[in-house]
Order: structure tokens, then C-alpha cells, then sequence
């Protein structure tokens, strides 16, 4: 059995961490880019070395997946795997917004067993943002139980976005951070109806935020409609789709000329 108050206690600490290095708070942080258009701040890699060190402690028998790490295979030796995103948002992290979370998810035999996201800076005066997830058995966010959103209608649907595409023209446009976990879970919290990413993306970045919009109510897949696994080989996906049960067709519908087109 996992502790799970330490669990938290060892994620809530992470934030901690986070918060020490982050802008918006008036600190100094040092970033660069690992490959064009992919950045990472000194404080990615701090939360990274604290949690990899924390979750074998708490779990030795787990293997090891995380944005911040190099990739090794033997993590499909285990059964239970870690996968970690220590600032899932970087961009807003850089540059003291709030659209920033950590990411940890548990994966037992490919499939999410534990989901926690904690965006410390999000409703600070409640003290941030803390999403938990464990299959089966629902999804809550500060406590409070979560039910996705339950819309049936395309038209309308809200998505976390910048802009729309032409063809989108009958979607709403609501706030967008920058962390795609947040975004995922704003379905989870009713406060969106559609995420949907036309990209290649990897695991770390969508496994706590899909178990949790998943027990909330929500479908998560790929944006072909397919379902995720975790732990592959190769931990990438093309896209990610969250939508409630009565759009999530329509939507898949929609997108499957881009969705083709795009992963080409």
C-alpha cells in the first residue's frame, strides 16, 4: 500500500520548491531552451531531482518517466511507473503567470492508478490548486468532488484556447494557461467542454490530468478518438482529446481530416 498522505506531503512540497524559484514572486530564475521552442528553467530540474529522489524513497519498486530525466527503457521492466512533469508550463512559469502545475502520475500495467496536479499559485488564498485523481474511485480538486462538464451540443462548447480555427467559428474561447494538465482539467471541473491538441505530445504531460478528467466524468483519448496507454516504448501520442460523453463524437468527427493531416 502507498502512503498516501505522504504522497501529497511529498507533492505539496514540490510546490514549495516551484514557488521559491518562481518570477512572479520576485525571484531570479535562470532558463534556456533545450531545443527550439522547448524550454526549461533551473527550477524544473530542482522539482525533477526532488521528486525522482522522494518517490523511490516512498516507492522503490516503481520505474521512472519525467520530462526533465533521460528516457531509459528499464522503466518497462516495472509494473508501476512514475510519470512526472515537475512544471508542466514552463512558459508562464518564466514568466510569472499563473498557467503552471506539477504533474504526477502513477501508472500501474499502462494504465493511470493515481493522478495529483497542484498549481500553487492558482487560487493562492485557498492555497493553490491541488487535483487528485485514483481510478475508480473518483476526482477532487481542494477537496471538493468533481463532475465534468455534461454538455451535448458541439456548438458553443467552451475550449481552453488562444484562437480558433475558421472552421471552429461556432466554439467559445475561454481562458487558457499554459500548463495542457490545467487545460485538461478544466473539463474535469466544468469549467470547459473541449481540449483538444493536433500534435505529438508525450505521457508525462497528460497522464495525471486524464485520470482525473476520466473519473470526473469526462472521455479522454487521442485525437483520433483512441484510447492512451502509458509506459510505451515510444511514450508519445499524437494529440489528446477531453470532452464530455455527448461532444466527444462530434468532436472526434470534426477533427479526423486535420487529425490525419497533422500527424503525417
Amino acid at each position: 500500500m502507498i502512503d498516501r498522505n505522504r504522497l501529497e506531503a511529498i507533492v505539496r512540497e514540490a510546490g514549495r520548491i516551484a514557488l521559491a524559484g518562481w518570477p512572479g514572486d520576485g525571484h531570479s530564475l535562470e532558463s534556456w531552451e533545450k531545443t527550439p521552442g522547448s524550454p526549461v528553467c533551473t527550477a524544473d530540474l530542482e522539482v525533477d531531482a526532488f521528486l525522482k529522489a522522494e518517490l523511490h524513497t516512498l516507492l522503490p519498486a516503481a520505474g521512472w518517466l519525467s520530462e526533465e530525466t533521460t528516457d531509459s527503457l528499464e522503466r518497462q521492466n516495472h509494473e508501476l511507473v512514475w510519470l512526472v512533469d515537475p512544471i508542466d508550463g514552463t512558459r508562464d512559469f518564466i514568466r510569472g503567470r499563473t498557467g503552471w502545475a506539477i504533474s504526477v502520475a502513477l501508472v500501474n500495467m499502462r494504465r493511470p492508478l493515481l493522478g495529483y496536479l497542484y498549481a500553487p499559485v492558482r487560487r493562492r488564498e485557498h492555497g493553490g490548486e491541488f487535483w487528485f485523481a485514483e481510478a475508480g474511485k473518483g476526482a477532487c480538486r481542494n477537496g471538493e468532488q468533481l463532475v465534468a462538464s455534461r454538455r451535448d451540443s458541439l456548438a458553443g462548447s467552451r475550449v481552453p484556447a488562444l484562437k480558433l480555427a475558421a472552421e471552429d467559428a461556432d466554439l467559445t474561447l475561454v481562458d487558457q494557461p499554459n500548463s495542457i494538465a490545467l487545460r485538461m482539467a478544466m473539463i474535469a471541473a466544468d469549467e470547459a467542454d473541449l481540449l483538444v491538441t493536433l500534435r505529438w505530445g508525450y505521457e508525462w504531460d497528460i497522464a495525471a490530468a486524464g485520470l482525473i478528467a476520466r473519473e470526473a466524468g469526462a472521455v479522454v483519448t487521442d485525437a483520433f478518438g483512441k484510447p492512451l496507454n502509458y509506459n510505451k516504448h515510444d511514450p508519445r501520442a499524437f494529440g489528446v482529446m477531453v470532452a464530455s460523453t455527448g461532444i466527444h463524437e462530434a468532436a472526434v468527427e470534426r477533427l479526423a481530416e486535420r487529425a490525419v493531416r497533422y500527424s503525417a
